[in-house]
């Protein structure tokens, strides 16, 4: 259950957790769930903060996937159960930093963040001192990202604002509600790049992220012109949103102004979330979605190719869908097979106490199923109309039957699981080994039957996905595929068969 200790204080914290991540932790071709969870947090707050973690309804927590289906709580024995008094946790990062073959684990928090290393026994080991990506402050989303194309995963944190239960402000008049964020002041993001010998160096400054701040949430990697270099998308609360171009030498350019997509059409900022970097046109060009806030309707900006993007919430139908709600954890994904992205968002509005200022909006709401009919968004069913405060969201074939499940989670409730039902439609889903790229192959830009996919782990909210690449192929039974790994290399097979999970191991030579 996710514990996040709401007071009289209003306290922001207390409604922004907590992820979720689907792992494969011990290789055994099951996916495993992590949750992060909140911690205590009381009226007064004295320094130095500390949350009470040592209770176990605030432990972070892993549970390990059975060959039956069911699940079996590892924490403890995994050494993942306790994660500091002094954090309150936020989000989860996955990736295999050190290129061993096992996924490691990376937790954000209000506080100190942790990295956890692999030990491919079945325990983890905090490394975060070693390693040095303890960041500090209050960190958001994170993801795993090779953005030199040096073979070696690097990482990127974002952060919210300063703040601290000190200098918390109660806002709301006779309600007494959460402060905007604009009441607090922004911060920068921080990127550590990976030295290859388990430690990492705050590139920050240097490489140019550190030149904006901002108030960020969520955070997504795509290739958006193509140019074989990772660029970064950062979903920013009520601000502008960024886009950082790859320079290929080691820095960024913050281009989301010019690029058009730093505001709406109407020049309107967003309450950015969740975020996504993903071809839903099948262009070949990755788009942005990010989740806001009711009354604001998601934002989703098309790739026009030489580096444009124009708005397009309205055109596709996802202003209609959306004008209402309000999303965190979110991803395109193919739930029915048929070859187009849908989008799946679990919702909930920020204030706990929203009616009572204004009654049309609601905290509690069910999530939002998209289905993709080529370019526009039509509703689905979700699986319930039960309406809860959702937060993280991860997707991933969780059954390995070839239909894309997900995992939410929602403030005190347990974790939600939204089983795909299947149909009839074919698929292919493919693991990717890189030998001279990183071992995960995040950053491989994968083309199946007219289709684009960028292999990763990242975007949502708080969250990390299944890392295998997934397609529909609707009634085709074969596919073609075309692998540009981030190395450089090309890799091409044709007429592979449909209906089967395939793993594919980067190429010595092209």
């Amino acid at each position: 259950m996710l514990e996040h200790s709401p007071t009289p204080k209003k306290y922001l914290i207390e409604t922004m957790g907590g992820g979720v991540a689907f792992l494969d932790y011990n290789n055994d071709g099951l996916l495993d769930v992590f949750f992060v969870n909140g911690g205590k947090v009381t009226s007064n707050m004295p320094l130095p903060l500390s949350f009470d973690r040592n209770n176990p309804k605030y432990w972070n927590r892993l549970y390990r996937q059975n060959k039956d289906g069911s699940f079996t709580d590892v924490s403890e024995a995994a050494g993942l159960s306790k994660a500091g008094d002094g954090n309150y946790g936020m989000g989860v990062a996955v990736g295999d930093y050190d290129n061993d073959g096992y996924p490691d684990i990376y937790v954000t928090s209000y506080g100190k963040n942790i990295l956890y290393h692999n030990n491919g026994n079945g325990t983890f080991t905090d490394v975060t001192a070693k390693a040095g990506v303890e960041a500090g402050g209050w960190s958001e989303s994170a993801g795993w990202v090779d953005y030199d194309n040096d073979g070696y995963l690097d990482l990127f944190v974002t952060r919210y604002m300063e703040w601290d239960p000190a200098h918390n402000k109660d806002c709301g008049g006779y309600f007494h509600t959460y402060c905007p964020p604009a009441e607090y002041p922004m911060t920068t993001n921080i990127l550590y790049h990976n030295n290859g010998d388990g430690t990492f160096t705050d590139v920050s400054k240097t490489s140019g992220i550190a030149a904006k701040k901002s108030r960020s949430l969520g955070v997504a990697f795509n290739d958006y012109d193509n140019d074989g270099y990772a660029d970064i998308m950062v979903a920013n609360d009520a601000m502008q949103e960024f886009l950082f171009h790859n320079n290929k030498d080691g820095t960024f350019t913050e281009v989301a102004l010019d690029a058009g997509v730093g505001f709406t059409d109407n020049g309107s900022p967003v309450s950015g979330m969740g975020v996504d970097f993903r071809d839903y046109d099948n262009d070949g060009l990755a788009d942005v979605v990010i989740t806001d806030l009711a009354r604001q309707v998601y934002a989703l900006f098309h790739n026009d190719g030489n580096g444009m993007f124009s708005y397009r919430s309205m055109e596709t139908g996802l202003g209609v869908l959306t004008a209402g709600s309000s999303g965190w954890g979110m991803r395109l994904e193919d739930f029915d097979n048929d070859g187009w992205k849908d989008l799946f968002v679990v919702q909930s509005h920020v204030m706990d106490n929203v009616e009572q200022v204004t009654p049309s909006i609601h905290y509690l709401q069910p999530p939002l199923l998209a289905f993709n009919r080529q370019g526009r968004f039509e509703a689905g069913n979700p699986g319930t109309t039960r309406p809860v405060a959702s937060r993280g969201a991860a997707f991933g074939d969780i059954n390995n039957d070839g239909w894309i499940d997900v995992m939410a989670t929602a403030f005190d409730e347990r974790p939600l699981l939204f089983r795909n039902r299947g149909g009839s439609a074919h698929w292919l889903t493919l693991a990717l080994r890189g030998t001279k790229s990183n071992r995960d192959g995040y950053g491989a830009r994968v083309r199946v039957n007219g289709q684009s996919q960028y292999a990763n782990a990242s975007g949502s909210y708080l969250s990390s996905s299944d890392k295998r690449v997934h397609f529909g192929l609707g009634n085709a039974k074969t596919a073609d595929v075309e692998i540009i790994w981030p190395s450089g290399i090309h890799q091409a097979m044709k007429g592979v068969q449909a209906d089967q999970i395939l793993e594919v191991r980067e190429p010595e030579k092209p």
